[in-house]
């Protein structure tokens, strides 16, 4: 088992596949849940945008989007368990078949009330398979940790009206966040991020509050998935410890937890 500097074992490879099937069927005996949790808070935070800004159709940016897991969840009302069930891998498939499927999948199910989806990740293969289902409307193919984004992808990332992510706080920084703020030319998109308990936010809130943010952070806690073994586990728990973070009854029991931080502008 191969261990990341944060302690987590590295899953790296089930991003850079060509479909999703990997990805789900790595992460299926791990219980991994935590979209399917996040769901009604976003379908609540759409709503409340939509309501009290008067945008019919929202531009939602998920960051670290993978296969645009969120966006299947957010825009046809899929689930965790129905998409861990369609890429089971038990009939086999070519990829250019598993897309027909997905296209049939978006165009069999309309929202009731319309989104648009871009989705912001370093996989090229993930998004590509997202952008071809019809899960995501637009991708951003980009390192914002390292590099502003191009006049290209700021034009793709402009008029973003809420940005979401599921677990990609801590391999992404206050400084990719910055760059999606400063692309919307003075909006300030409203936020809401799960983020493993094992990573500091702080610094991202204070970054967000000199932008104009408020940032609330949501008393529950939320299981992102199990550990893969007792190796990762205490990779985890001495990261916890040197964060400040209490373990007991929660990581010590054998699973990730998540916390959702939401921002909104304080300021006009």
């Amino acid at each position: 088992m191969r261990l990341d500097a944060s302690g987590k074992v590295s899953l790296d490879h089930i991003y850079t596949a060509p479909d999703p099937r990997t990805y789900f069927q790595v992460l299926r005996p791990l219980g991994y849940r935590v979209p399917q949790l996040a769901k009604p808070w976003f379908d609540k935070l759409i709503k409340e945008y939509r309501e009290t800004e008067r945008v019919a159709a929202p531009r939602v940016l998920d960051i670290g989007c993978s296969y645009g897991i969120n966006a299947a969840l957010l825009k046809y009302d899929a689930t965790m368990d129905e998409l861990y069930a369609r890429y089971d891998g038990s009939a086999p498939a070519s990829r250019a078949e598993l897309l027909e499927r997905d296209r049939g999948l978006s165009r069999s199910r309309s929202p009731a009330h319309p989104l648009r989806f871009t989705g912001l990740d370093a996989s090229t293969s993930a998004l590509a398979y997202a952008h071809e289902a019809g899960f995501l409307d637009d991708t951003v193919n980009a390192d914002l940790e390292a590099y502003d984004p191009t006049p290209e992808q700021r034009d793709r990332l402009a008029g973003t009206d809420l940005v979401i992510s599921t677990g990609c706080i801590g391999y992404v920084t206050e400084r990719t966040l910055t760059r999606v703020v400063r692309a919307q030319d003075g909006r300030l998109p409203w936020m809401a991020h799960f983020v493993l308990r094992m990573f500091p936010f702080d610094p991202v809130e204070a970054a967000l509050d000199e932008l104009g943010y408020r940032t609330v952070r949501v008393d529950e806690v939320f299981k992102q998935r199990r550990f893969a073994g007792p190796e990762e586990q205490r990779g985890v728990l001495d990261s916890l410890a040197a964060a400040g973070v209490d373990a007991r009854g929660l990581e010590e029991d054998g699973w990730l937890y998540a916390q959702l931080h939401l921002s909104r502008p304080h300021r006009r």
